[in-house]
């Protein structure tokens, strides 16, 4: 896992550094950068395999500290507390396993872990509304046995509520500015395949709505990301069943649910990109940044288009570019974890 930083006001793109700011570091950020997230003045990488949580400078990338727990995944904060879910057991494909996932309550000042909550299987992304938390349960271990159920977690309590059933294999949750979420689901990989829903009514009788291109079919996510009432979305999804593999560019109106189009990209270079694996879209600018996997073996590429959907520029990373966050101030330079 690699960190890069690129400055917008010089068009300056610098590769590892976490590396070379924290050079005594052993084996630097560690493996596999599952999630990135800004906090205050504080920036936490979430390192899947290294079984750890690297806390740093948002501005110079120095270490602060560093949460040691066990396959963890995605990150959310309240309230000066960091929300982190975890697998909670060995990375290990089997369809009995038993292992429930958690989701662990840090203190982000001191770094400490003060409480647990049992969740679903292999929960992966969560976020925040209206008090409560929402893990989307993938169970991506258990295959063909999925998990299919986001977890409501009570914020005042941190005790599991009750669960909602969506789709098989959810892996990504957002809430939009009206409280509803936006679930993703990597199907099966044969006969269900990846779609987008969004979860409504959620003090009530929640009401999943499965998302449709205007041609009818599902919309498949691999990644996605909200800006204001716009969901984006890239996918690189494939399916065993038909041996091919389906990609969008896609954007969502968070207000009336309708898909605006599935390629924003609309001078033909999305032909380059070989597989869309990261996506971020500046807050400012609006450019929309794309990480490209390539073969996930070999330094992926970094694409950023104009709101237009134009190429503006693109330069070679590291492994897998997979998570961006902004740093605050007049041109809110990206950060780029591999």
């Amino acid at each position: 896992c690699t960190m890069d930083f690129y400055d917008y006001a010089t068009g300056t793109y610098t590769r590892n550094i976490y590396g070379n700011a924290n050079p005594s570091a052993v084996k630097e950020l560690g493996d596999v950068g599952n999630d990135l997230r800004i906090y205050g003045s504080r920036m936490w990488a979430v390192i899947n395999c290294s079984n750890k949580i690297e806390v740093m400078e948002a501005r110079t990338a120095r270490r602060v500290g560093q949460v040691n727990l066990a396959n963890c995944r995605y990150i959310a904060f309240h309230e000066g507390y960091a929300y982190v879910s975890s697998y909670a057991g060995p990375v290990q494909i089997n369809p009995g396993y038993e292992q429930k996932g958690i989701v662990v309550k840090i203190d982000t000042a001191t770094l400490e872990k003060v409480d647990t909550c049992i969740v679903g299987f292999q929960p992966d992304r969560l976020d925040i509304t209206g008090g409560k938390i929402y893990v989307a349960n993938s169970g991506g271990y258990m295959y063909p046995n999925y998990d299919n159920t986001l977890s409501v977690i009570s914020i005042a309590t941190f005790q599991e509520e009750r669960r909602i059933t969506v789709a098989p294999n959810l892996q990504r949750v957002l809430a939009d500015r009206q409280g509803n979420l936006w679930v993703s689901s990597l199907g099966n990989y044969y006969d269900q395949p990846s779609a987008l829903f969004r979860v409504s009514n959620l003090d009530a009788t929640p009401s999943v709505t499965g998302i449709l291109t205007p041609q009818g079919n599902t919309l498949a996510v691999g990644n996605m990301t909200l800006c204001g009432d716009s969901l984006y979305v890239v996918s690189n999804d494939f399916s065993y069943t038909m041996g091919q593999t389906s990609r969008n560019f896609a954007i969502v109106n968070t207000l009336t649910v309708a898909v605006l189009s599935t390629n924003f990209i609309t001078d033909g270079t999305e032909t380059s990109i070989q597989v869309p694996y990261g996506i971020a879209v500046h807050p400012t600018t609006g450019d929309i940044l794309i990480g490209d996997a390539r073969d996930y073996y070999n330094p992926g590429t970094l694409f950023c288009f104009s709101p237009q959907g134009i190429l503006r520029w693109k330069v070679h990373t590291g492994v897998n570019p997979a998570h961006i966050v902004f740093l605050g101030g007049g041109s809110a330079e990206p950060l780029c974890i591999q």
